[in-house]
């Protein structure tokens, strides 16, 4: 589907990390674009440069709240749903809400012609997988946290709603995503902690964890391309890096960023085997074969994707 000017795309969660990245790909093409976000993480002045912009709007609302979410979806033709509690850690509640505010999203495309729907899911649905890099076919999905426990949900929910409204759909399994605007994660959270104390960093887990990490860039370049080439009712894509890094370099990574020298590493040891925190998948690789089928690489390996995006937060983080 190629997507025109005169289409009218809903971003929910578009005030948000990888959200507002989407809104500069469209704005810059041209179409108009409609966020709705209730700005608990997200930040108004991720979409500064677009408020001013006649074929921009911007609506503050909560999905959890269906009657405000009924009011925007009318007349969108895309519907890009990347609206989601970012933080893994967080309380189960705070994800259930997640899969309540994915619920009154899709029923409120009832009596509404929408032509794809695509859903920013996780690497974490996966949970502990015996098969690395991990293949989209992989199962049984046994996720261990809440975040991915409620990203499966979501997706489940989103299929059938798929089939039984007719509007085609997209899942997008995602890797750790980062770049300029990240506001959590462990490059985020490293930057922070080495702003507050510059001889000692404490590290969640033992430093051992190994998982893929794809810059911004790469991760709207493979949404977009999946947009447009993928047309059948329901799709799944994994979204990540062809390689992996472990929480030690990173943490050398932002050290030399940083400019720091003789920096002491305290790892805490971490739980169940040296993860950060429980529900922490320790190793992820995802198989992004099918992707790449589509024509689709990525410029930058996960060591590089990591430094680019320390070099970009380090400016942005004033703490």
């Amino acid at each position: 589907m190629k997507v025109g000017k005169d289409m009218k795309i809903l971003i929910t969660g578009g005030a948000g990390f990888i959200g507002s990245h989407l809104v500069d790909a469209f704005m810059r093409r041209g179409c108009d674009v409609v966020v709705f976000d209730n700005l608990s993480s997200g930040k108004i002045d991720s979409m500064k440069k677009w408020l001013k912009n006649k074929g921009f709007k911007f609506v503050k609302g909560d999905l959890r709240r269906k009657n405000e979410i009924e009011r925007v979806v009318v007349g969108c033709d895309l519907i890009f749903h990347f609206a989601a509690n970012p933080d893994v850690r967080a309380v189960p509640s705070a994800h259930f809400d997640d899969i309540i505010g994915t619920f009154n999203l899709l029923e409120s495309l009832r009596g509404n012609v929408v032509s794809k729907f695509v859903f920013a899911s996780s690497s974490t649905v996966y949970g502990e997988a015996s098969k690395i890099p991990t293949p989209e076919d992989y199962a049984p999905l046994l996720p261990i946290s809440m975040y991915g426990a409620s990203k499966l949900a979501c997706e489940s929910l989103i299929s059938s709603y798929a089939y039984y409204l007719g509007f085609k759909a997209v899942i997008l399994r995602l890797a750790n995503i980062v770049g300029p605007r990240c506001s959590h994660g462990v490059i985020h959270d490293f930057i922070v902690k080495l702003r507050r104390n510059p001889k000692e960093l404490e590290i969640l887990g033992d430093g051992s964890q190994m998982k893929s990490y794809l810059y911004i860039d790469d991760c709207i370049d493979a949404v977009m391309l999946i947009m447009e080439k993928f047309n059948n009712d329901v799709g799944i894509f994994n979204v990540g890096s062809e390689d992996q890094i472990n929480v030690r370099r990173i943490a050398e990574i932002v050290v030399e960023v940083l400019n720091l020298k003789d920096v002491k590493f305290k790892f805490t040891g971490g739980v169940n085997g040296g993860r950060g925190w429980k529900g922490d998948v320790k190793v992820m690789l995802l198989d992004v074969s099918k992707l790449k089928s589509l024509g689709w690489k990525p410029k930058y390996d996960s060591e590089a994707a990591v430094r680019k995006a320390a070099e970009h937060l380090t400016r942005e983080i004033t703490e």
